[in-house]
């Protein structure tokens, strides 16, 4: 089972979250002049839309009925002048309310996006990215809906219910008070339903975060999954999360279909009330025809506004749901962060110290223990160990994606914590086990390591990093798209241009983090000389996994459950027959043993 489908998301169910509430209608407060535009834009929709009912009913009984063309006219022409004056506030309030909605969206993004940015490792280690990417888009959409046409449908509801009313009363106020009784009755069962109706869409939004990760996981991932053949096991755990989701949106999908007919249901009762009595009235003069024929209308003004509240309503309380998920994601503080007083540094020699230096991953055991490490600078070390003994831990610490638990990292004898990590990060280049190429060109990728960067700067890194031969051979040359995740070059080509990428940044402190572990042998030794030429005159740590390639390092440090247990060149240590004598004669004979199979 992936990640992301056992990452197990926090339970947002609260119904009208007060506090929440106030922070989504925050995000309008940069926009007031747009809220207040639409706002009167749609205040007049409903005024003229409960007045051109009321105007009929005048065409009727004061001009029709009485058969008076004069006064008739006078209403026709009143007509199509109100009904101009209403196309205008239509346009309006839509305008005005879906380029407020885009600009309450953007905001949401833009801070969503720059936060993310600030959180540290730990965060991205616990969180799916599928889970994020849906609070990024979807969970956003869904309160910029909120605070734009939530609150235009609220307003137009509440106006027409209103406006609506006064003309009942104004008509004959017996009859309207019949219409009241009516209303709770109808109000009830439609709050009732969109209740129940949200209740479910509410368990289809969760299941939808994790489906969502899951698809991002599987696609991803989809090399290894095809490769283990484990593309069965991996649609049934998918159809399990489906089947959930099903239920819910069927549950929800009957509570929506019972809804309807029950308000309709409830509607003729009061069409029925409104003939009935109005049809008496009529015998009394208490009203007329365009009377009833206003009343009914009215009805059915009324009736669809209070559906509009309630459905307003539920997606209230369902983007409340979405605004505690994104703000408990902008609420997440990062765990490195600048100390007080962090300056920046604009220049490092590139001596670096752990001192007495421990660190764990959360709860978790420790992976370092009091570790002491001294690399001068412009020294060349290397380390190595087994699996999980802690080498990638200390680069992470060096760049302080982590901090230590305990002891202190000192770069040129000053205490790292009083850098900024800008600072800091700035003079540190890292070349990954895994390169990672963003979409675009060579160029732009090689340029990421020095934005303002010139063409010729540019070549002359891929120079230095042996890259420009290979670069040179691709049809479009520097301009070649990489594709997704540099997906149309191979291993040793993106390799190649992640060290020309640090070539080009110039860093202090260059860490190379099994830079060749992935590729043939051939690929490693031109990757291999694009390493030493780019470690020359700088600090360079390389965590190694193929032994046969830190032979020329000035030292190499052996790690093993987060301790230092050898320290020495390599001639030193095979003299030793210890931790690296053991490692680098196992990793010789399987050497061996492959070369043999494979002839």
């Amino acid at each position: 089972m992936t990640p992301a489908q056992t990452f197990q998301e926090e339970e947002f169910t609260a119904k009208f979250n007060g506090k929440v509430l106030t922070r989504i209608l925050g995000l309008i407060k940069p926009h007031w002049l747009w809220v207040v535009g639409s706002l009167l834009m749609i205040a007049g929709t409903s005024t003229l839309d409960s007045y051109f009912t009321y105007l009929v009913k005048q065409i009727i009984d004061e001009g029709i009925t009485p058969h008076d063309r004069a006064r008739l006219l006078q209403l026709l022409v009143r007509y199509g002048l109100l009904a101009i004056g209403q196309a205008i506030t239509v346009f309006g309030f839509i305008f005005l309310a879906g380029l407020l909605g885009e600009r309450v969206q953007y905001d949401l993004r833009h801070k969503l996006f720059a936060h993310l940015q600030e959180l540290s490792f730990a965060y991205f280690d616990k969180t799916p990215v599928g889970w994020i990417m849906s609070r990024v888009t979807s969970d956003s959409e869904r309160i910029a809906d909120l605070v734009t046409w939530g609150l235009v449908d609220s307003t137009w509801a509440i106006l027409n219910v209103t406006t609506s009313l006064m003309f009942m009363v104004k008509i004959n106020a017996r009859l309207a008070g019949l219409i009241v009784l009516i209303l709770p009755i109808m109000a009830a069962v439609t709050f009732w339903f969109k209740q129940r109706i949200l209740e479910q869409h509410r368990v289809v939004r969760k299941l939808n975060s994790k489906i969502t990760g899951a698809y991002n996981e599987s696609i991803s991932g989809v090399r290894v999954i095809k490769a283990l053949v484990r593309e069965r096991p991996n649609m049934d755990e998918f159809a399990d999360q489906t089947s959930d989701m099903y239920l819910a949106s069927y549950r929800a999908a009957w509570y929506s279909a019972m809804f309807l007919p029950l308000v309709r249901l409830i509607g003729a009762f009061g069409v029925g009330a409104v003939i009935w009595y109005g049809g008496l009235q009529i015998q009394t003069q208490g009203i007329t025809i365009g009377g009833i024929q206003a009343f009914l209308s009215y009805m059915m003004f009324i009736m669809w506004p209070i559906q509009d509240l309630a459905r307003v309503y539920a997606e209230t309380q369902r983007s409340i749901a979405s605004a505690e998920r994104i703000f408990s994601l902008m609420d997440s503080h990062p765990e490195v962060v600048d100390r007080p007083g962090a300056v920046e540094v604009p220049q490092v020699e590139g001596d670096v110290r752990f001192e007495d230096v421990s660190f764990r991953y959360g709860d978790g055991p420790e992976v370092l223990s009091h570790l002491n490490l001294h690399v001068r600078s412009g020294e060349h070390i290397a380390i190595v160990g087994p699996t999980g003994g802690g080498k990638t831990t200390i680069v992470n610490l060096l760049c302080r994606f982590y901090e230590p638990t305990g002891g202190v990292i000192r770069i040129d004898g000053r205490d790292y914590t009083e850098m900024t990590q800008r600072s800091l990060q700035s003079h540190i280049g890292i070349v990954l086990q895994t390169p990672h190429l963003f979409s675009g060109s060579v160029y732009e990728n090689i340029r990421y390591g020095k934005l303002d960067a010139t063409a010729e700067e540019i070549e002359r890194a891929a120079r230095i990093a042996h890259a420009h031969e290979f670069i040179t051979e691709l049809e479009h040359g520097y301009q070649e798209d990489v594709g997704e995740g540099g997906n149309l070059l191979s291993v040793g080509q993106k390799q190649l241009i992640s060290i020309a990428r640090a070539v080009l940044s110039d860093p202090a402190i260059l860490i190379m983090d099994e830079a060749t572990s992935s590729v043939d042998t051939l690929t490693e030794s031109r990757i291999q000389k694009g390493m030493d030429a780019v470690m020359k005159g700088r600090t360079s740590i390389v965590i190694a996994h193929r032994l046969s390639t830190i032979k020329n390092a000035d030292r190499i440090i052996v790690i093993r459950h987060g301790r230092i247990v050898e320290t020495g060149t390599h001639q030193e240590l095979i003299q030793r027959r210890n931790d690296y004598y053991d490692l680098y004669t196992r990793q010789f004979r399987h050497m061996q043993g492959t070369e043999l199979l494979g002839a």
